[in-house]
């Protein structure tokens, strides 16, 4: 039976929508943040540092987020169970998540510390960079198995409808990451400085601090209805494999889209490491207009899994479409901040004329790919709602490596035509992303019609 009758207009959905969206962002954007106090903090240190800081984040961020896919799946589970009215059985979900959190961790370490020195060598990356890139993956290894827990009991409260915790956390994170910095990375109190090193050992305690934070939020009272804490359960490979079923193909899309992204990183890293910062402080700018849409697709997820839980398909399929129409709109006016204020953007990021000159002049294609970016980002997220990612994990690998990266490197190396170099590369980026945000779309108003019309499968 439709439930037409009891969906809520446009924008009181909207509302419910940015009641999750807007901490969501607000922690994004801290997290972000951190990522800017590294690349400001490594751009005062010089180019070298900065490019260092940026290839190792390019390595591990991948690898980070392939295997934090798989805990993404907690967050549409318990907003299904949530919405059903059976919160007793997420207590057995996240216990199985944080045995799942465990493996994920150690591959996560070894790919970033075994892996990354051939990968370099392989992608003829500049030298300099990569004396700073290696040391800096192994000292923020050791804050992997931390920040993965975080997520698990992250996930916990938002399945739940808790956004609020993990913007808190992440502020606190934030601010406590520029003093780190400053010891690690310049020395201060006889610590002698270790350059763009040091990013990585704040990274590391800054990670294990959110663990820490999160574990004393999902204490509290509030959450134990749930029973997560109640007892001790060995792995179980039921739960365990729906979850990778589910989290699966979410990491695997991440590790597609984020993957381009830094492999683009890498193969500009051929250009010297004056053309990687800059086009690091672009991607960092796109990084930060990009909070928004995730979040958006994020409190999507939990609104559409809450709506099929407790069987409001109508409603679910409301959330879905207002939420990308929003996203669109915000990115229209992001961009025409973008281009306007471009030049002073890339001024707080570096003091050398060369990277402030071609920074600018890449915002400009920020500005454009950023409204694909931000549909196809908020129409994956409304998809996990429904726990459909196969298909936009299909999606992005077509999308992003099968035609995004052979047009970027066509058109940046000079295979068809003059080289554009990192021109052509971010005009690959954004033929990419067009495709996909059109594809995923057309995927999210089959998958909600049909669903709506009351067809499974």
């Amino acid at each position: 039976m439709s439930d037409a009758s009891t969906a809520p207009t446009r924008t009181g959905e909207l509302g419910h929508l940015l009641r999750l969206a807007l901490p969501l962002m607000a922690a994004q954007l801290a997290q972000v943040g951190m990522g800017v106090v590294d690349t400001v903090m490594a751009g005062r240190l010089g180019a070298v540092d900065l490019a260092g800081v940026a290839l190792g984040g390019s390595v591990m961020w991948p690898a980070m987020l392939l295997f934090m896919g798989f805990l993404q799946a907690i967050t549409p589970t318990v907003a299904q169970l949530n919405g059903a009215g059976q919160q007793g059985e997420i207590g057995e979900v996240i216990r199985q998540g944080l045995w799942l959190a465990i493996a994920c961790a150690v591959a996560v370490c070894l790919v970033i510390t075994l892996c990354a020195g051939g990968y370099y060598r392989l992608m003829a990356v500049d030298s300099r960079a990569v004396a700073i890139s290696i040391p800096y993956l192994q000292a923020a290894a050791w804050g992997v198995p931390g920040v993965l827990g975080y997520f698990v009991l992250r996930f916990l409260a938002e399945g739940l409808g808790f956004t609020r915790p993990a913007m808190y956390i992440a502020i606190l994170a934030l601010l406590l990451k520029i003093p780190l910095n400053y010891l690690f990375m310049y020395g201060a109190g006889g610590l002698t400085g270790l350059g763009g090193v040091g990013c990585g050992v704040s990274t590391a305690i800054i990670m294990w601090f959110e663990l820490a934070a999160m574990l004393w939020v999902v204490t509290r009272p509030r959450f134990d209805h749930t029973g997560w804490r109640s007892r001790f359960t060995l792995p179980r490979w039921d739960i365990v494999r729906q979850l990778m079923g589910i989290g699966l193909p979410i990491g695997a899309t991440l590790f597609f889209e984020v993957g381009f992204f830094t492999f683009v990183t890498i193969l500009i890293g051929r250009f010297g490491a004056e053309t990687v910062a800059s086009h690091t402080i672009a991607m960092n700018l796109g990084g930060i207009t990009f909070m928004f849409p995730l979040a958006l697709g994020m409190a999507a997820t939990i609104r559409v899994g809450f709506n099929i839980g407790s069987g409001q398909p109508a409603r679910a399929r409301q959330t879905a479409w207002v939420a990308v129409a929003s996203t669109i709109s915000i990115a229209l006016i992001a961009a025409v901040i973008v281009v306007s204020g471009r030049h002073i953007i890339a001024a707080a990021y570096s003091n050398d004329p060369a990277v402030l000159e071609l920074a600018a002049s890449l915002m400009l294609f920020v500005a454009v790919y950023q409204v694909f970016d931000n549909c196809q980002a908020t129409a994956i997220g409304a998809l996990r709602g429904y726990k459909d990612t196969r298909v936009p994990m299909f999606i992005t690998l077509v999308g992003y490596w099968f035609v995004g990266l052979p047009v970027a490197a066509s058109l940046g190396f000079g295979w068809i035509g003059e080289p554009l170099h990192v021109y052509g590369f971010w005009l690959g980026l954004a033929v990419a992303l067009a495709l996909v945000a059109c594809l995923v779309c057309a995927r999210l108003w089959f998958v909600s019609g049909r669903i709506n019309a009351g067809i499974r499968g």
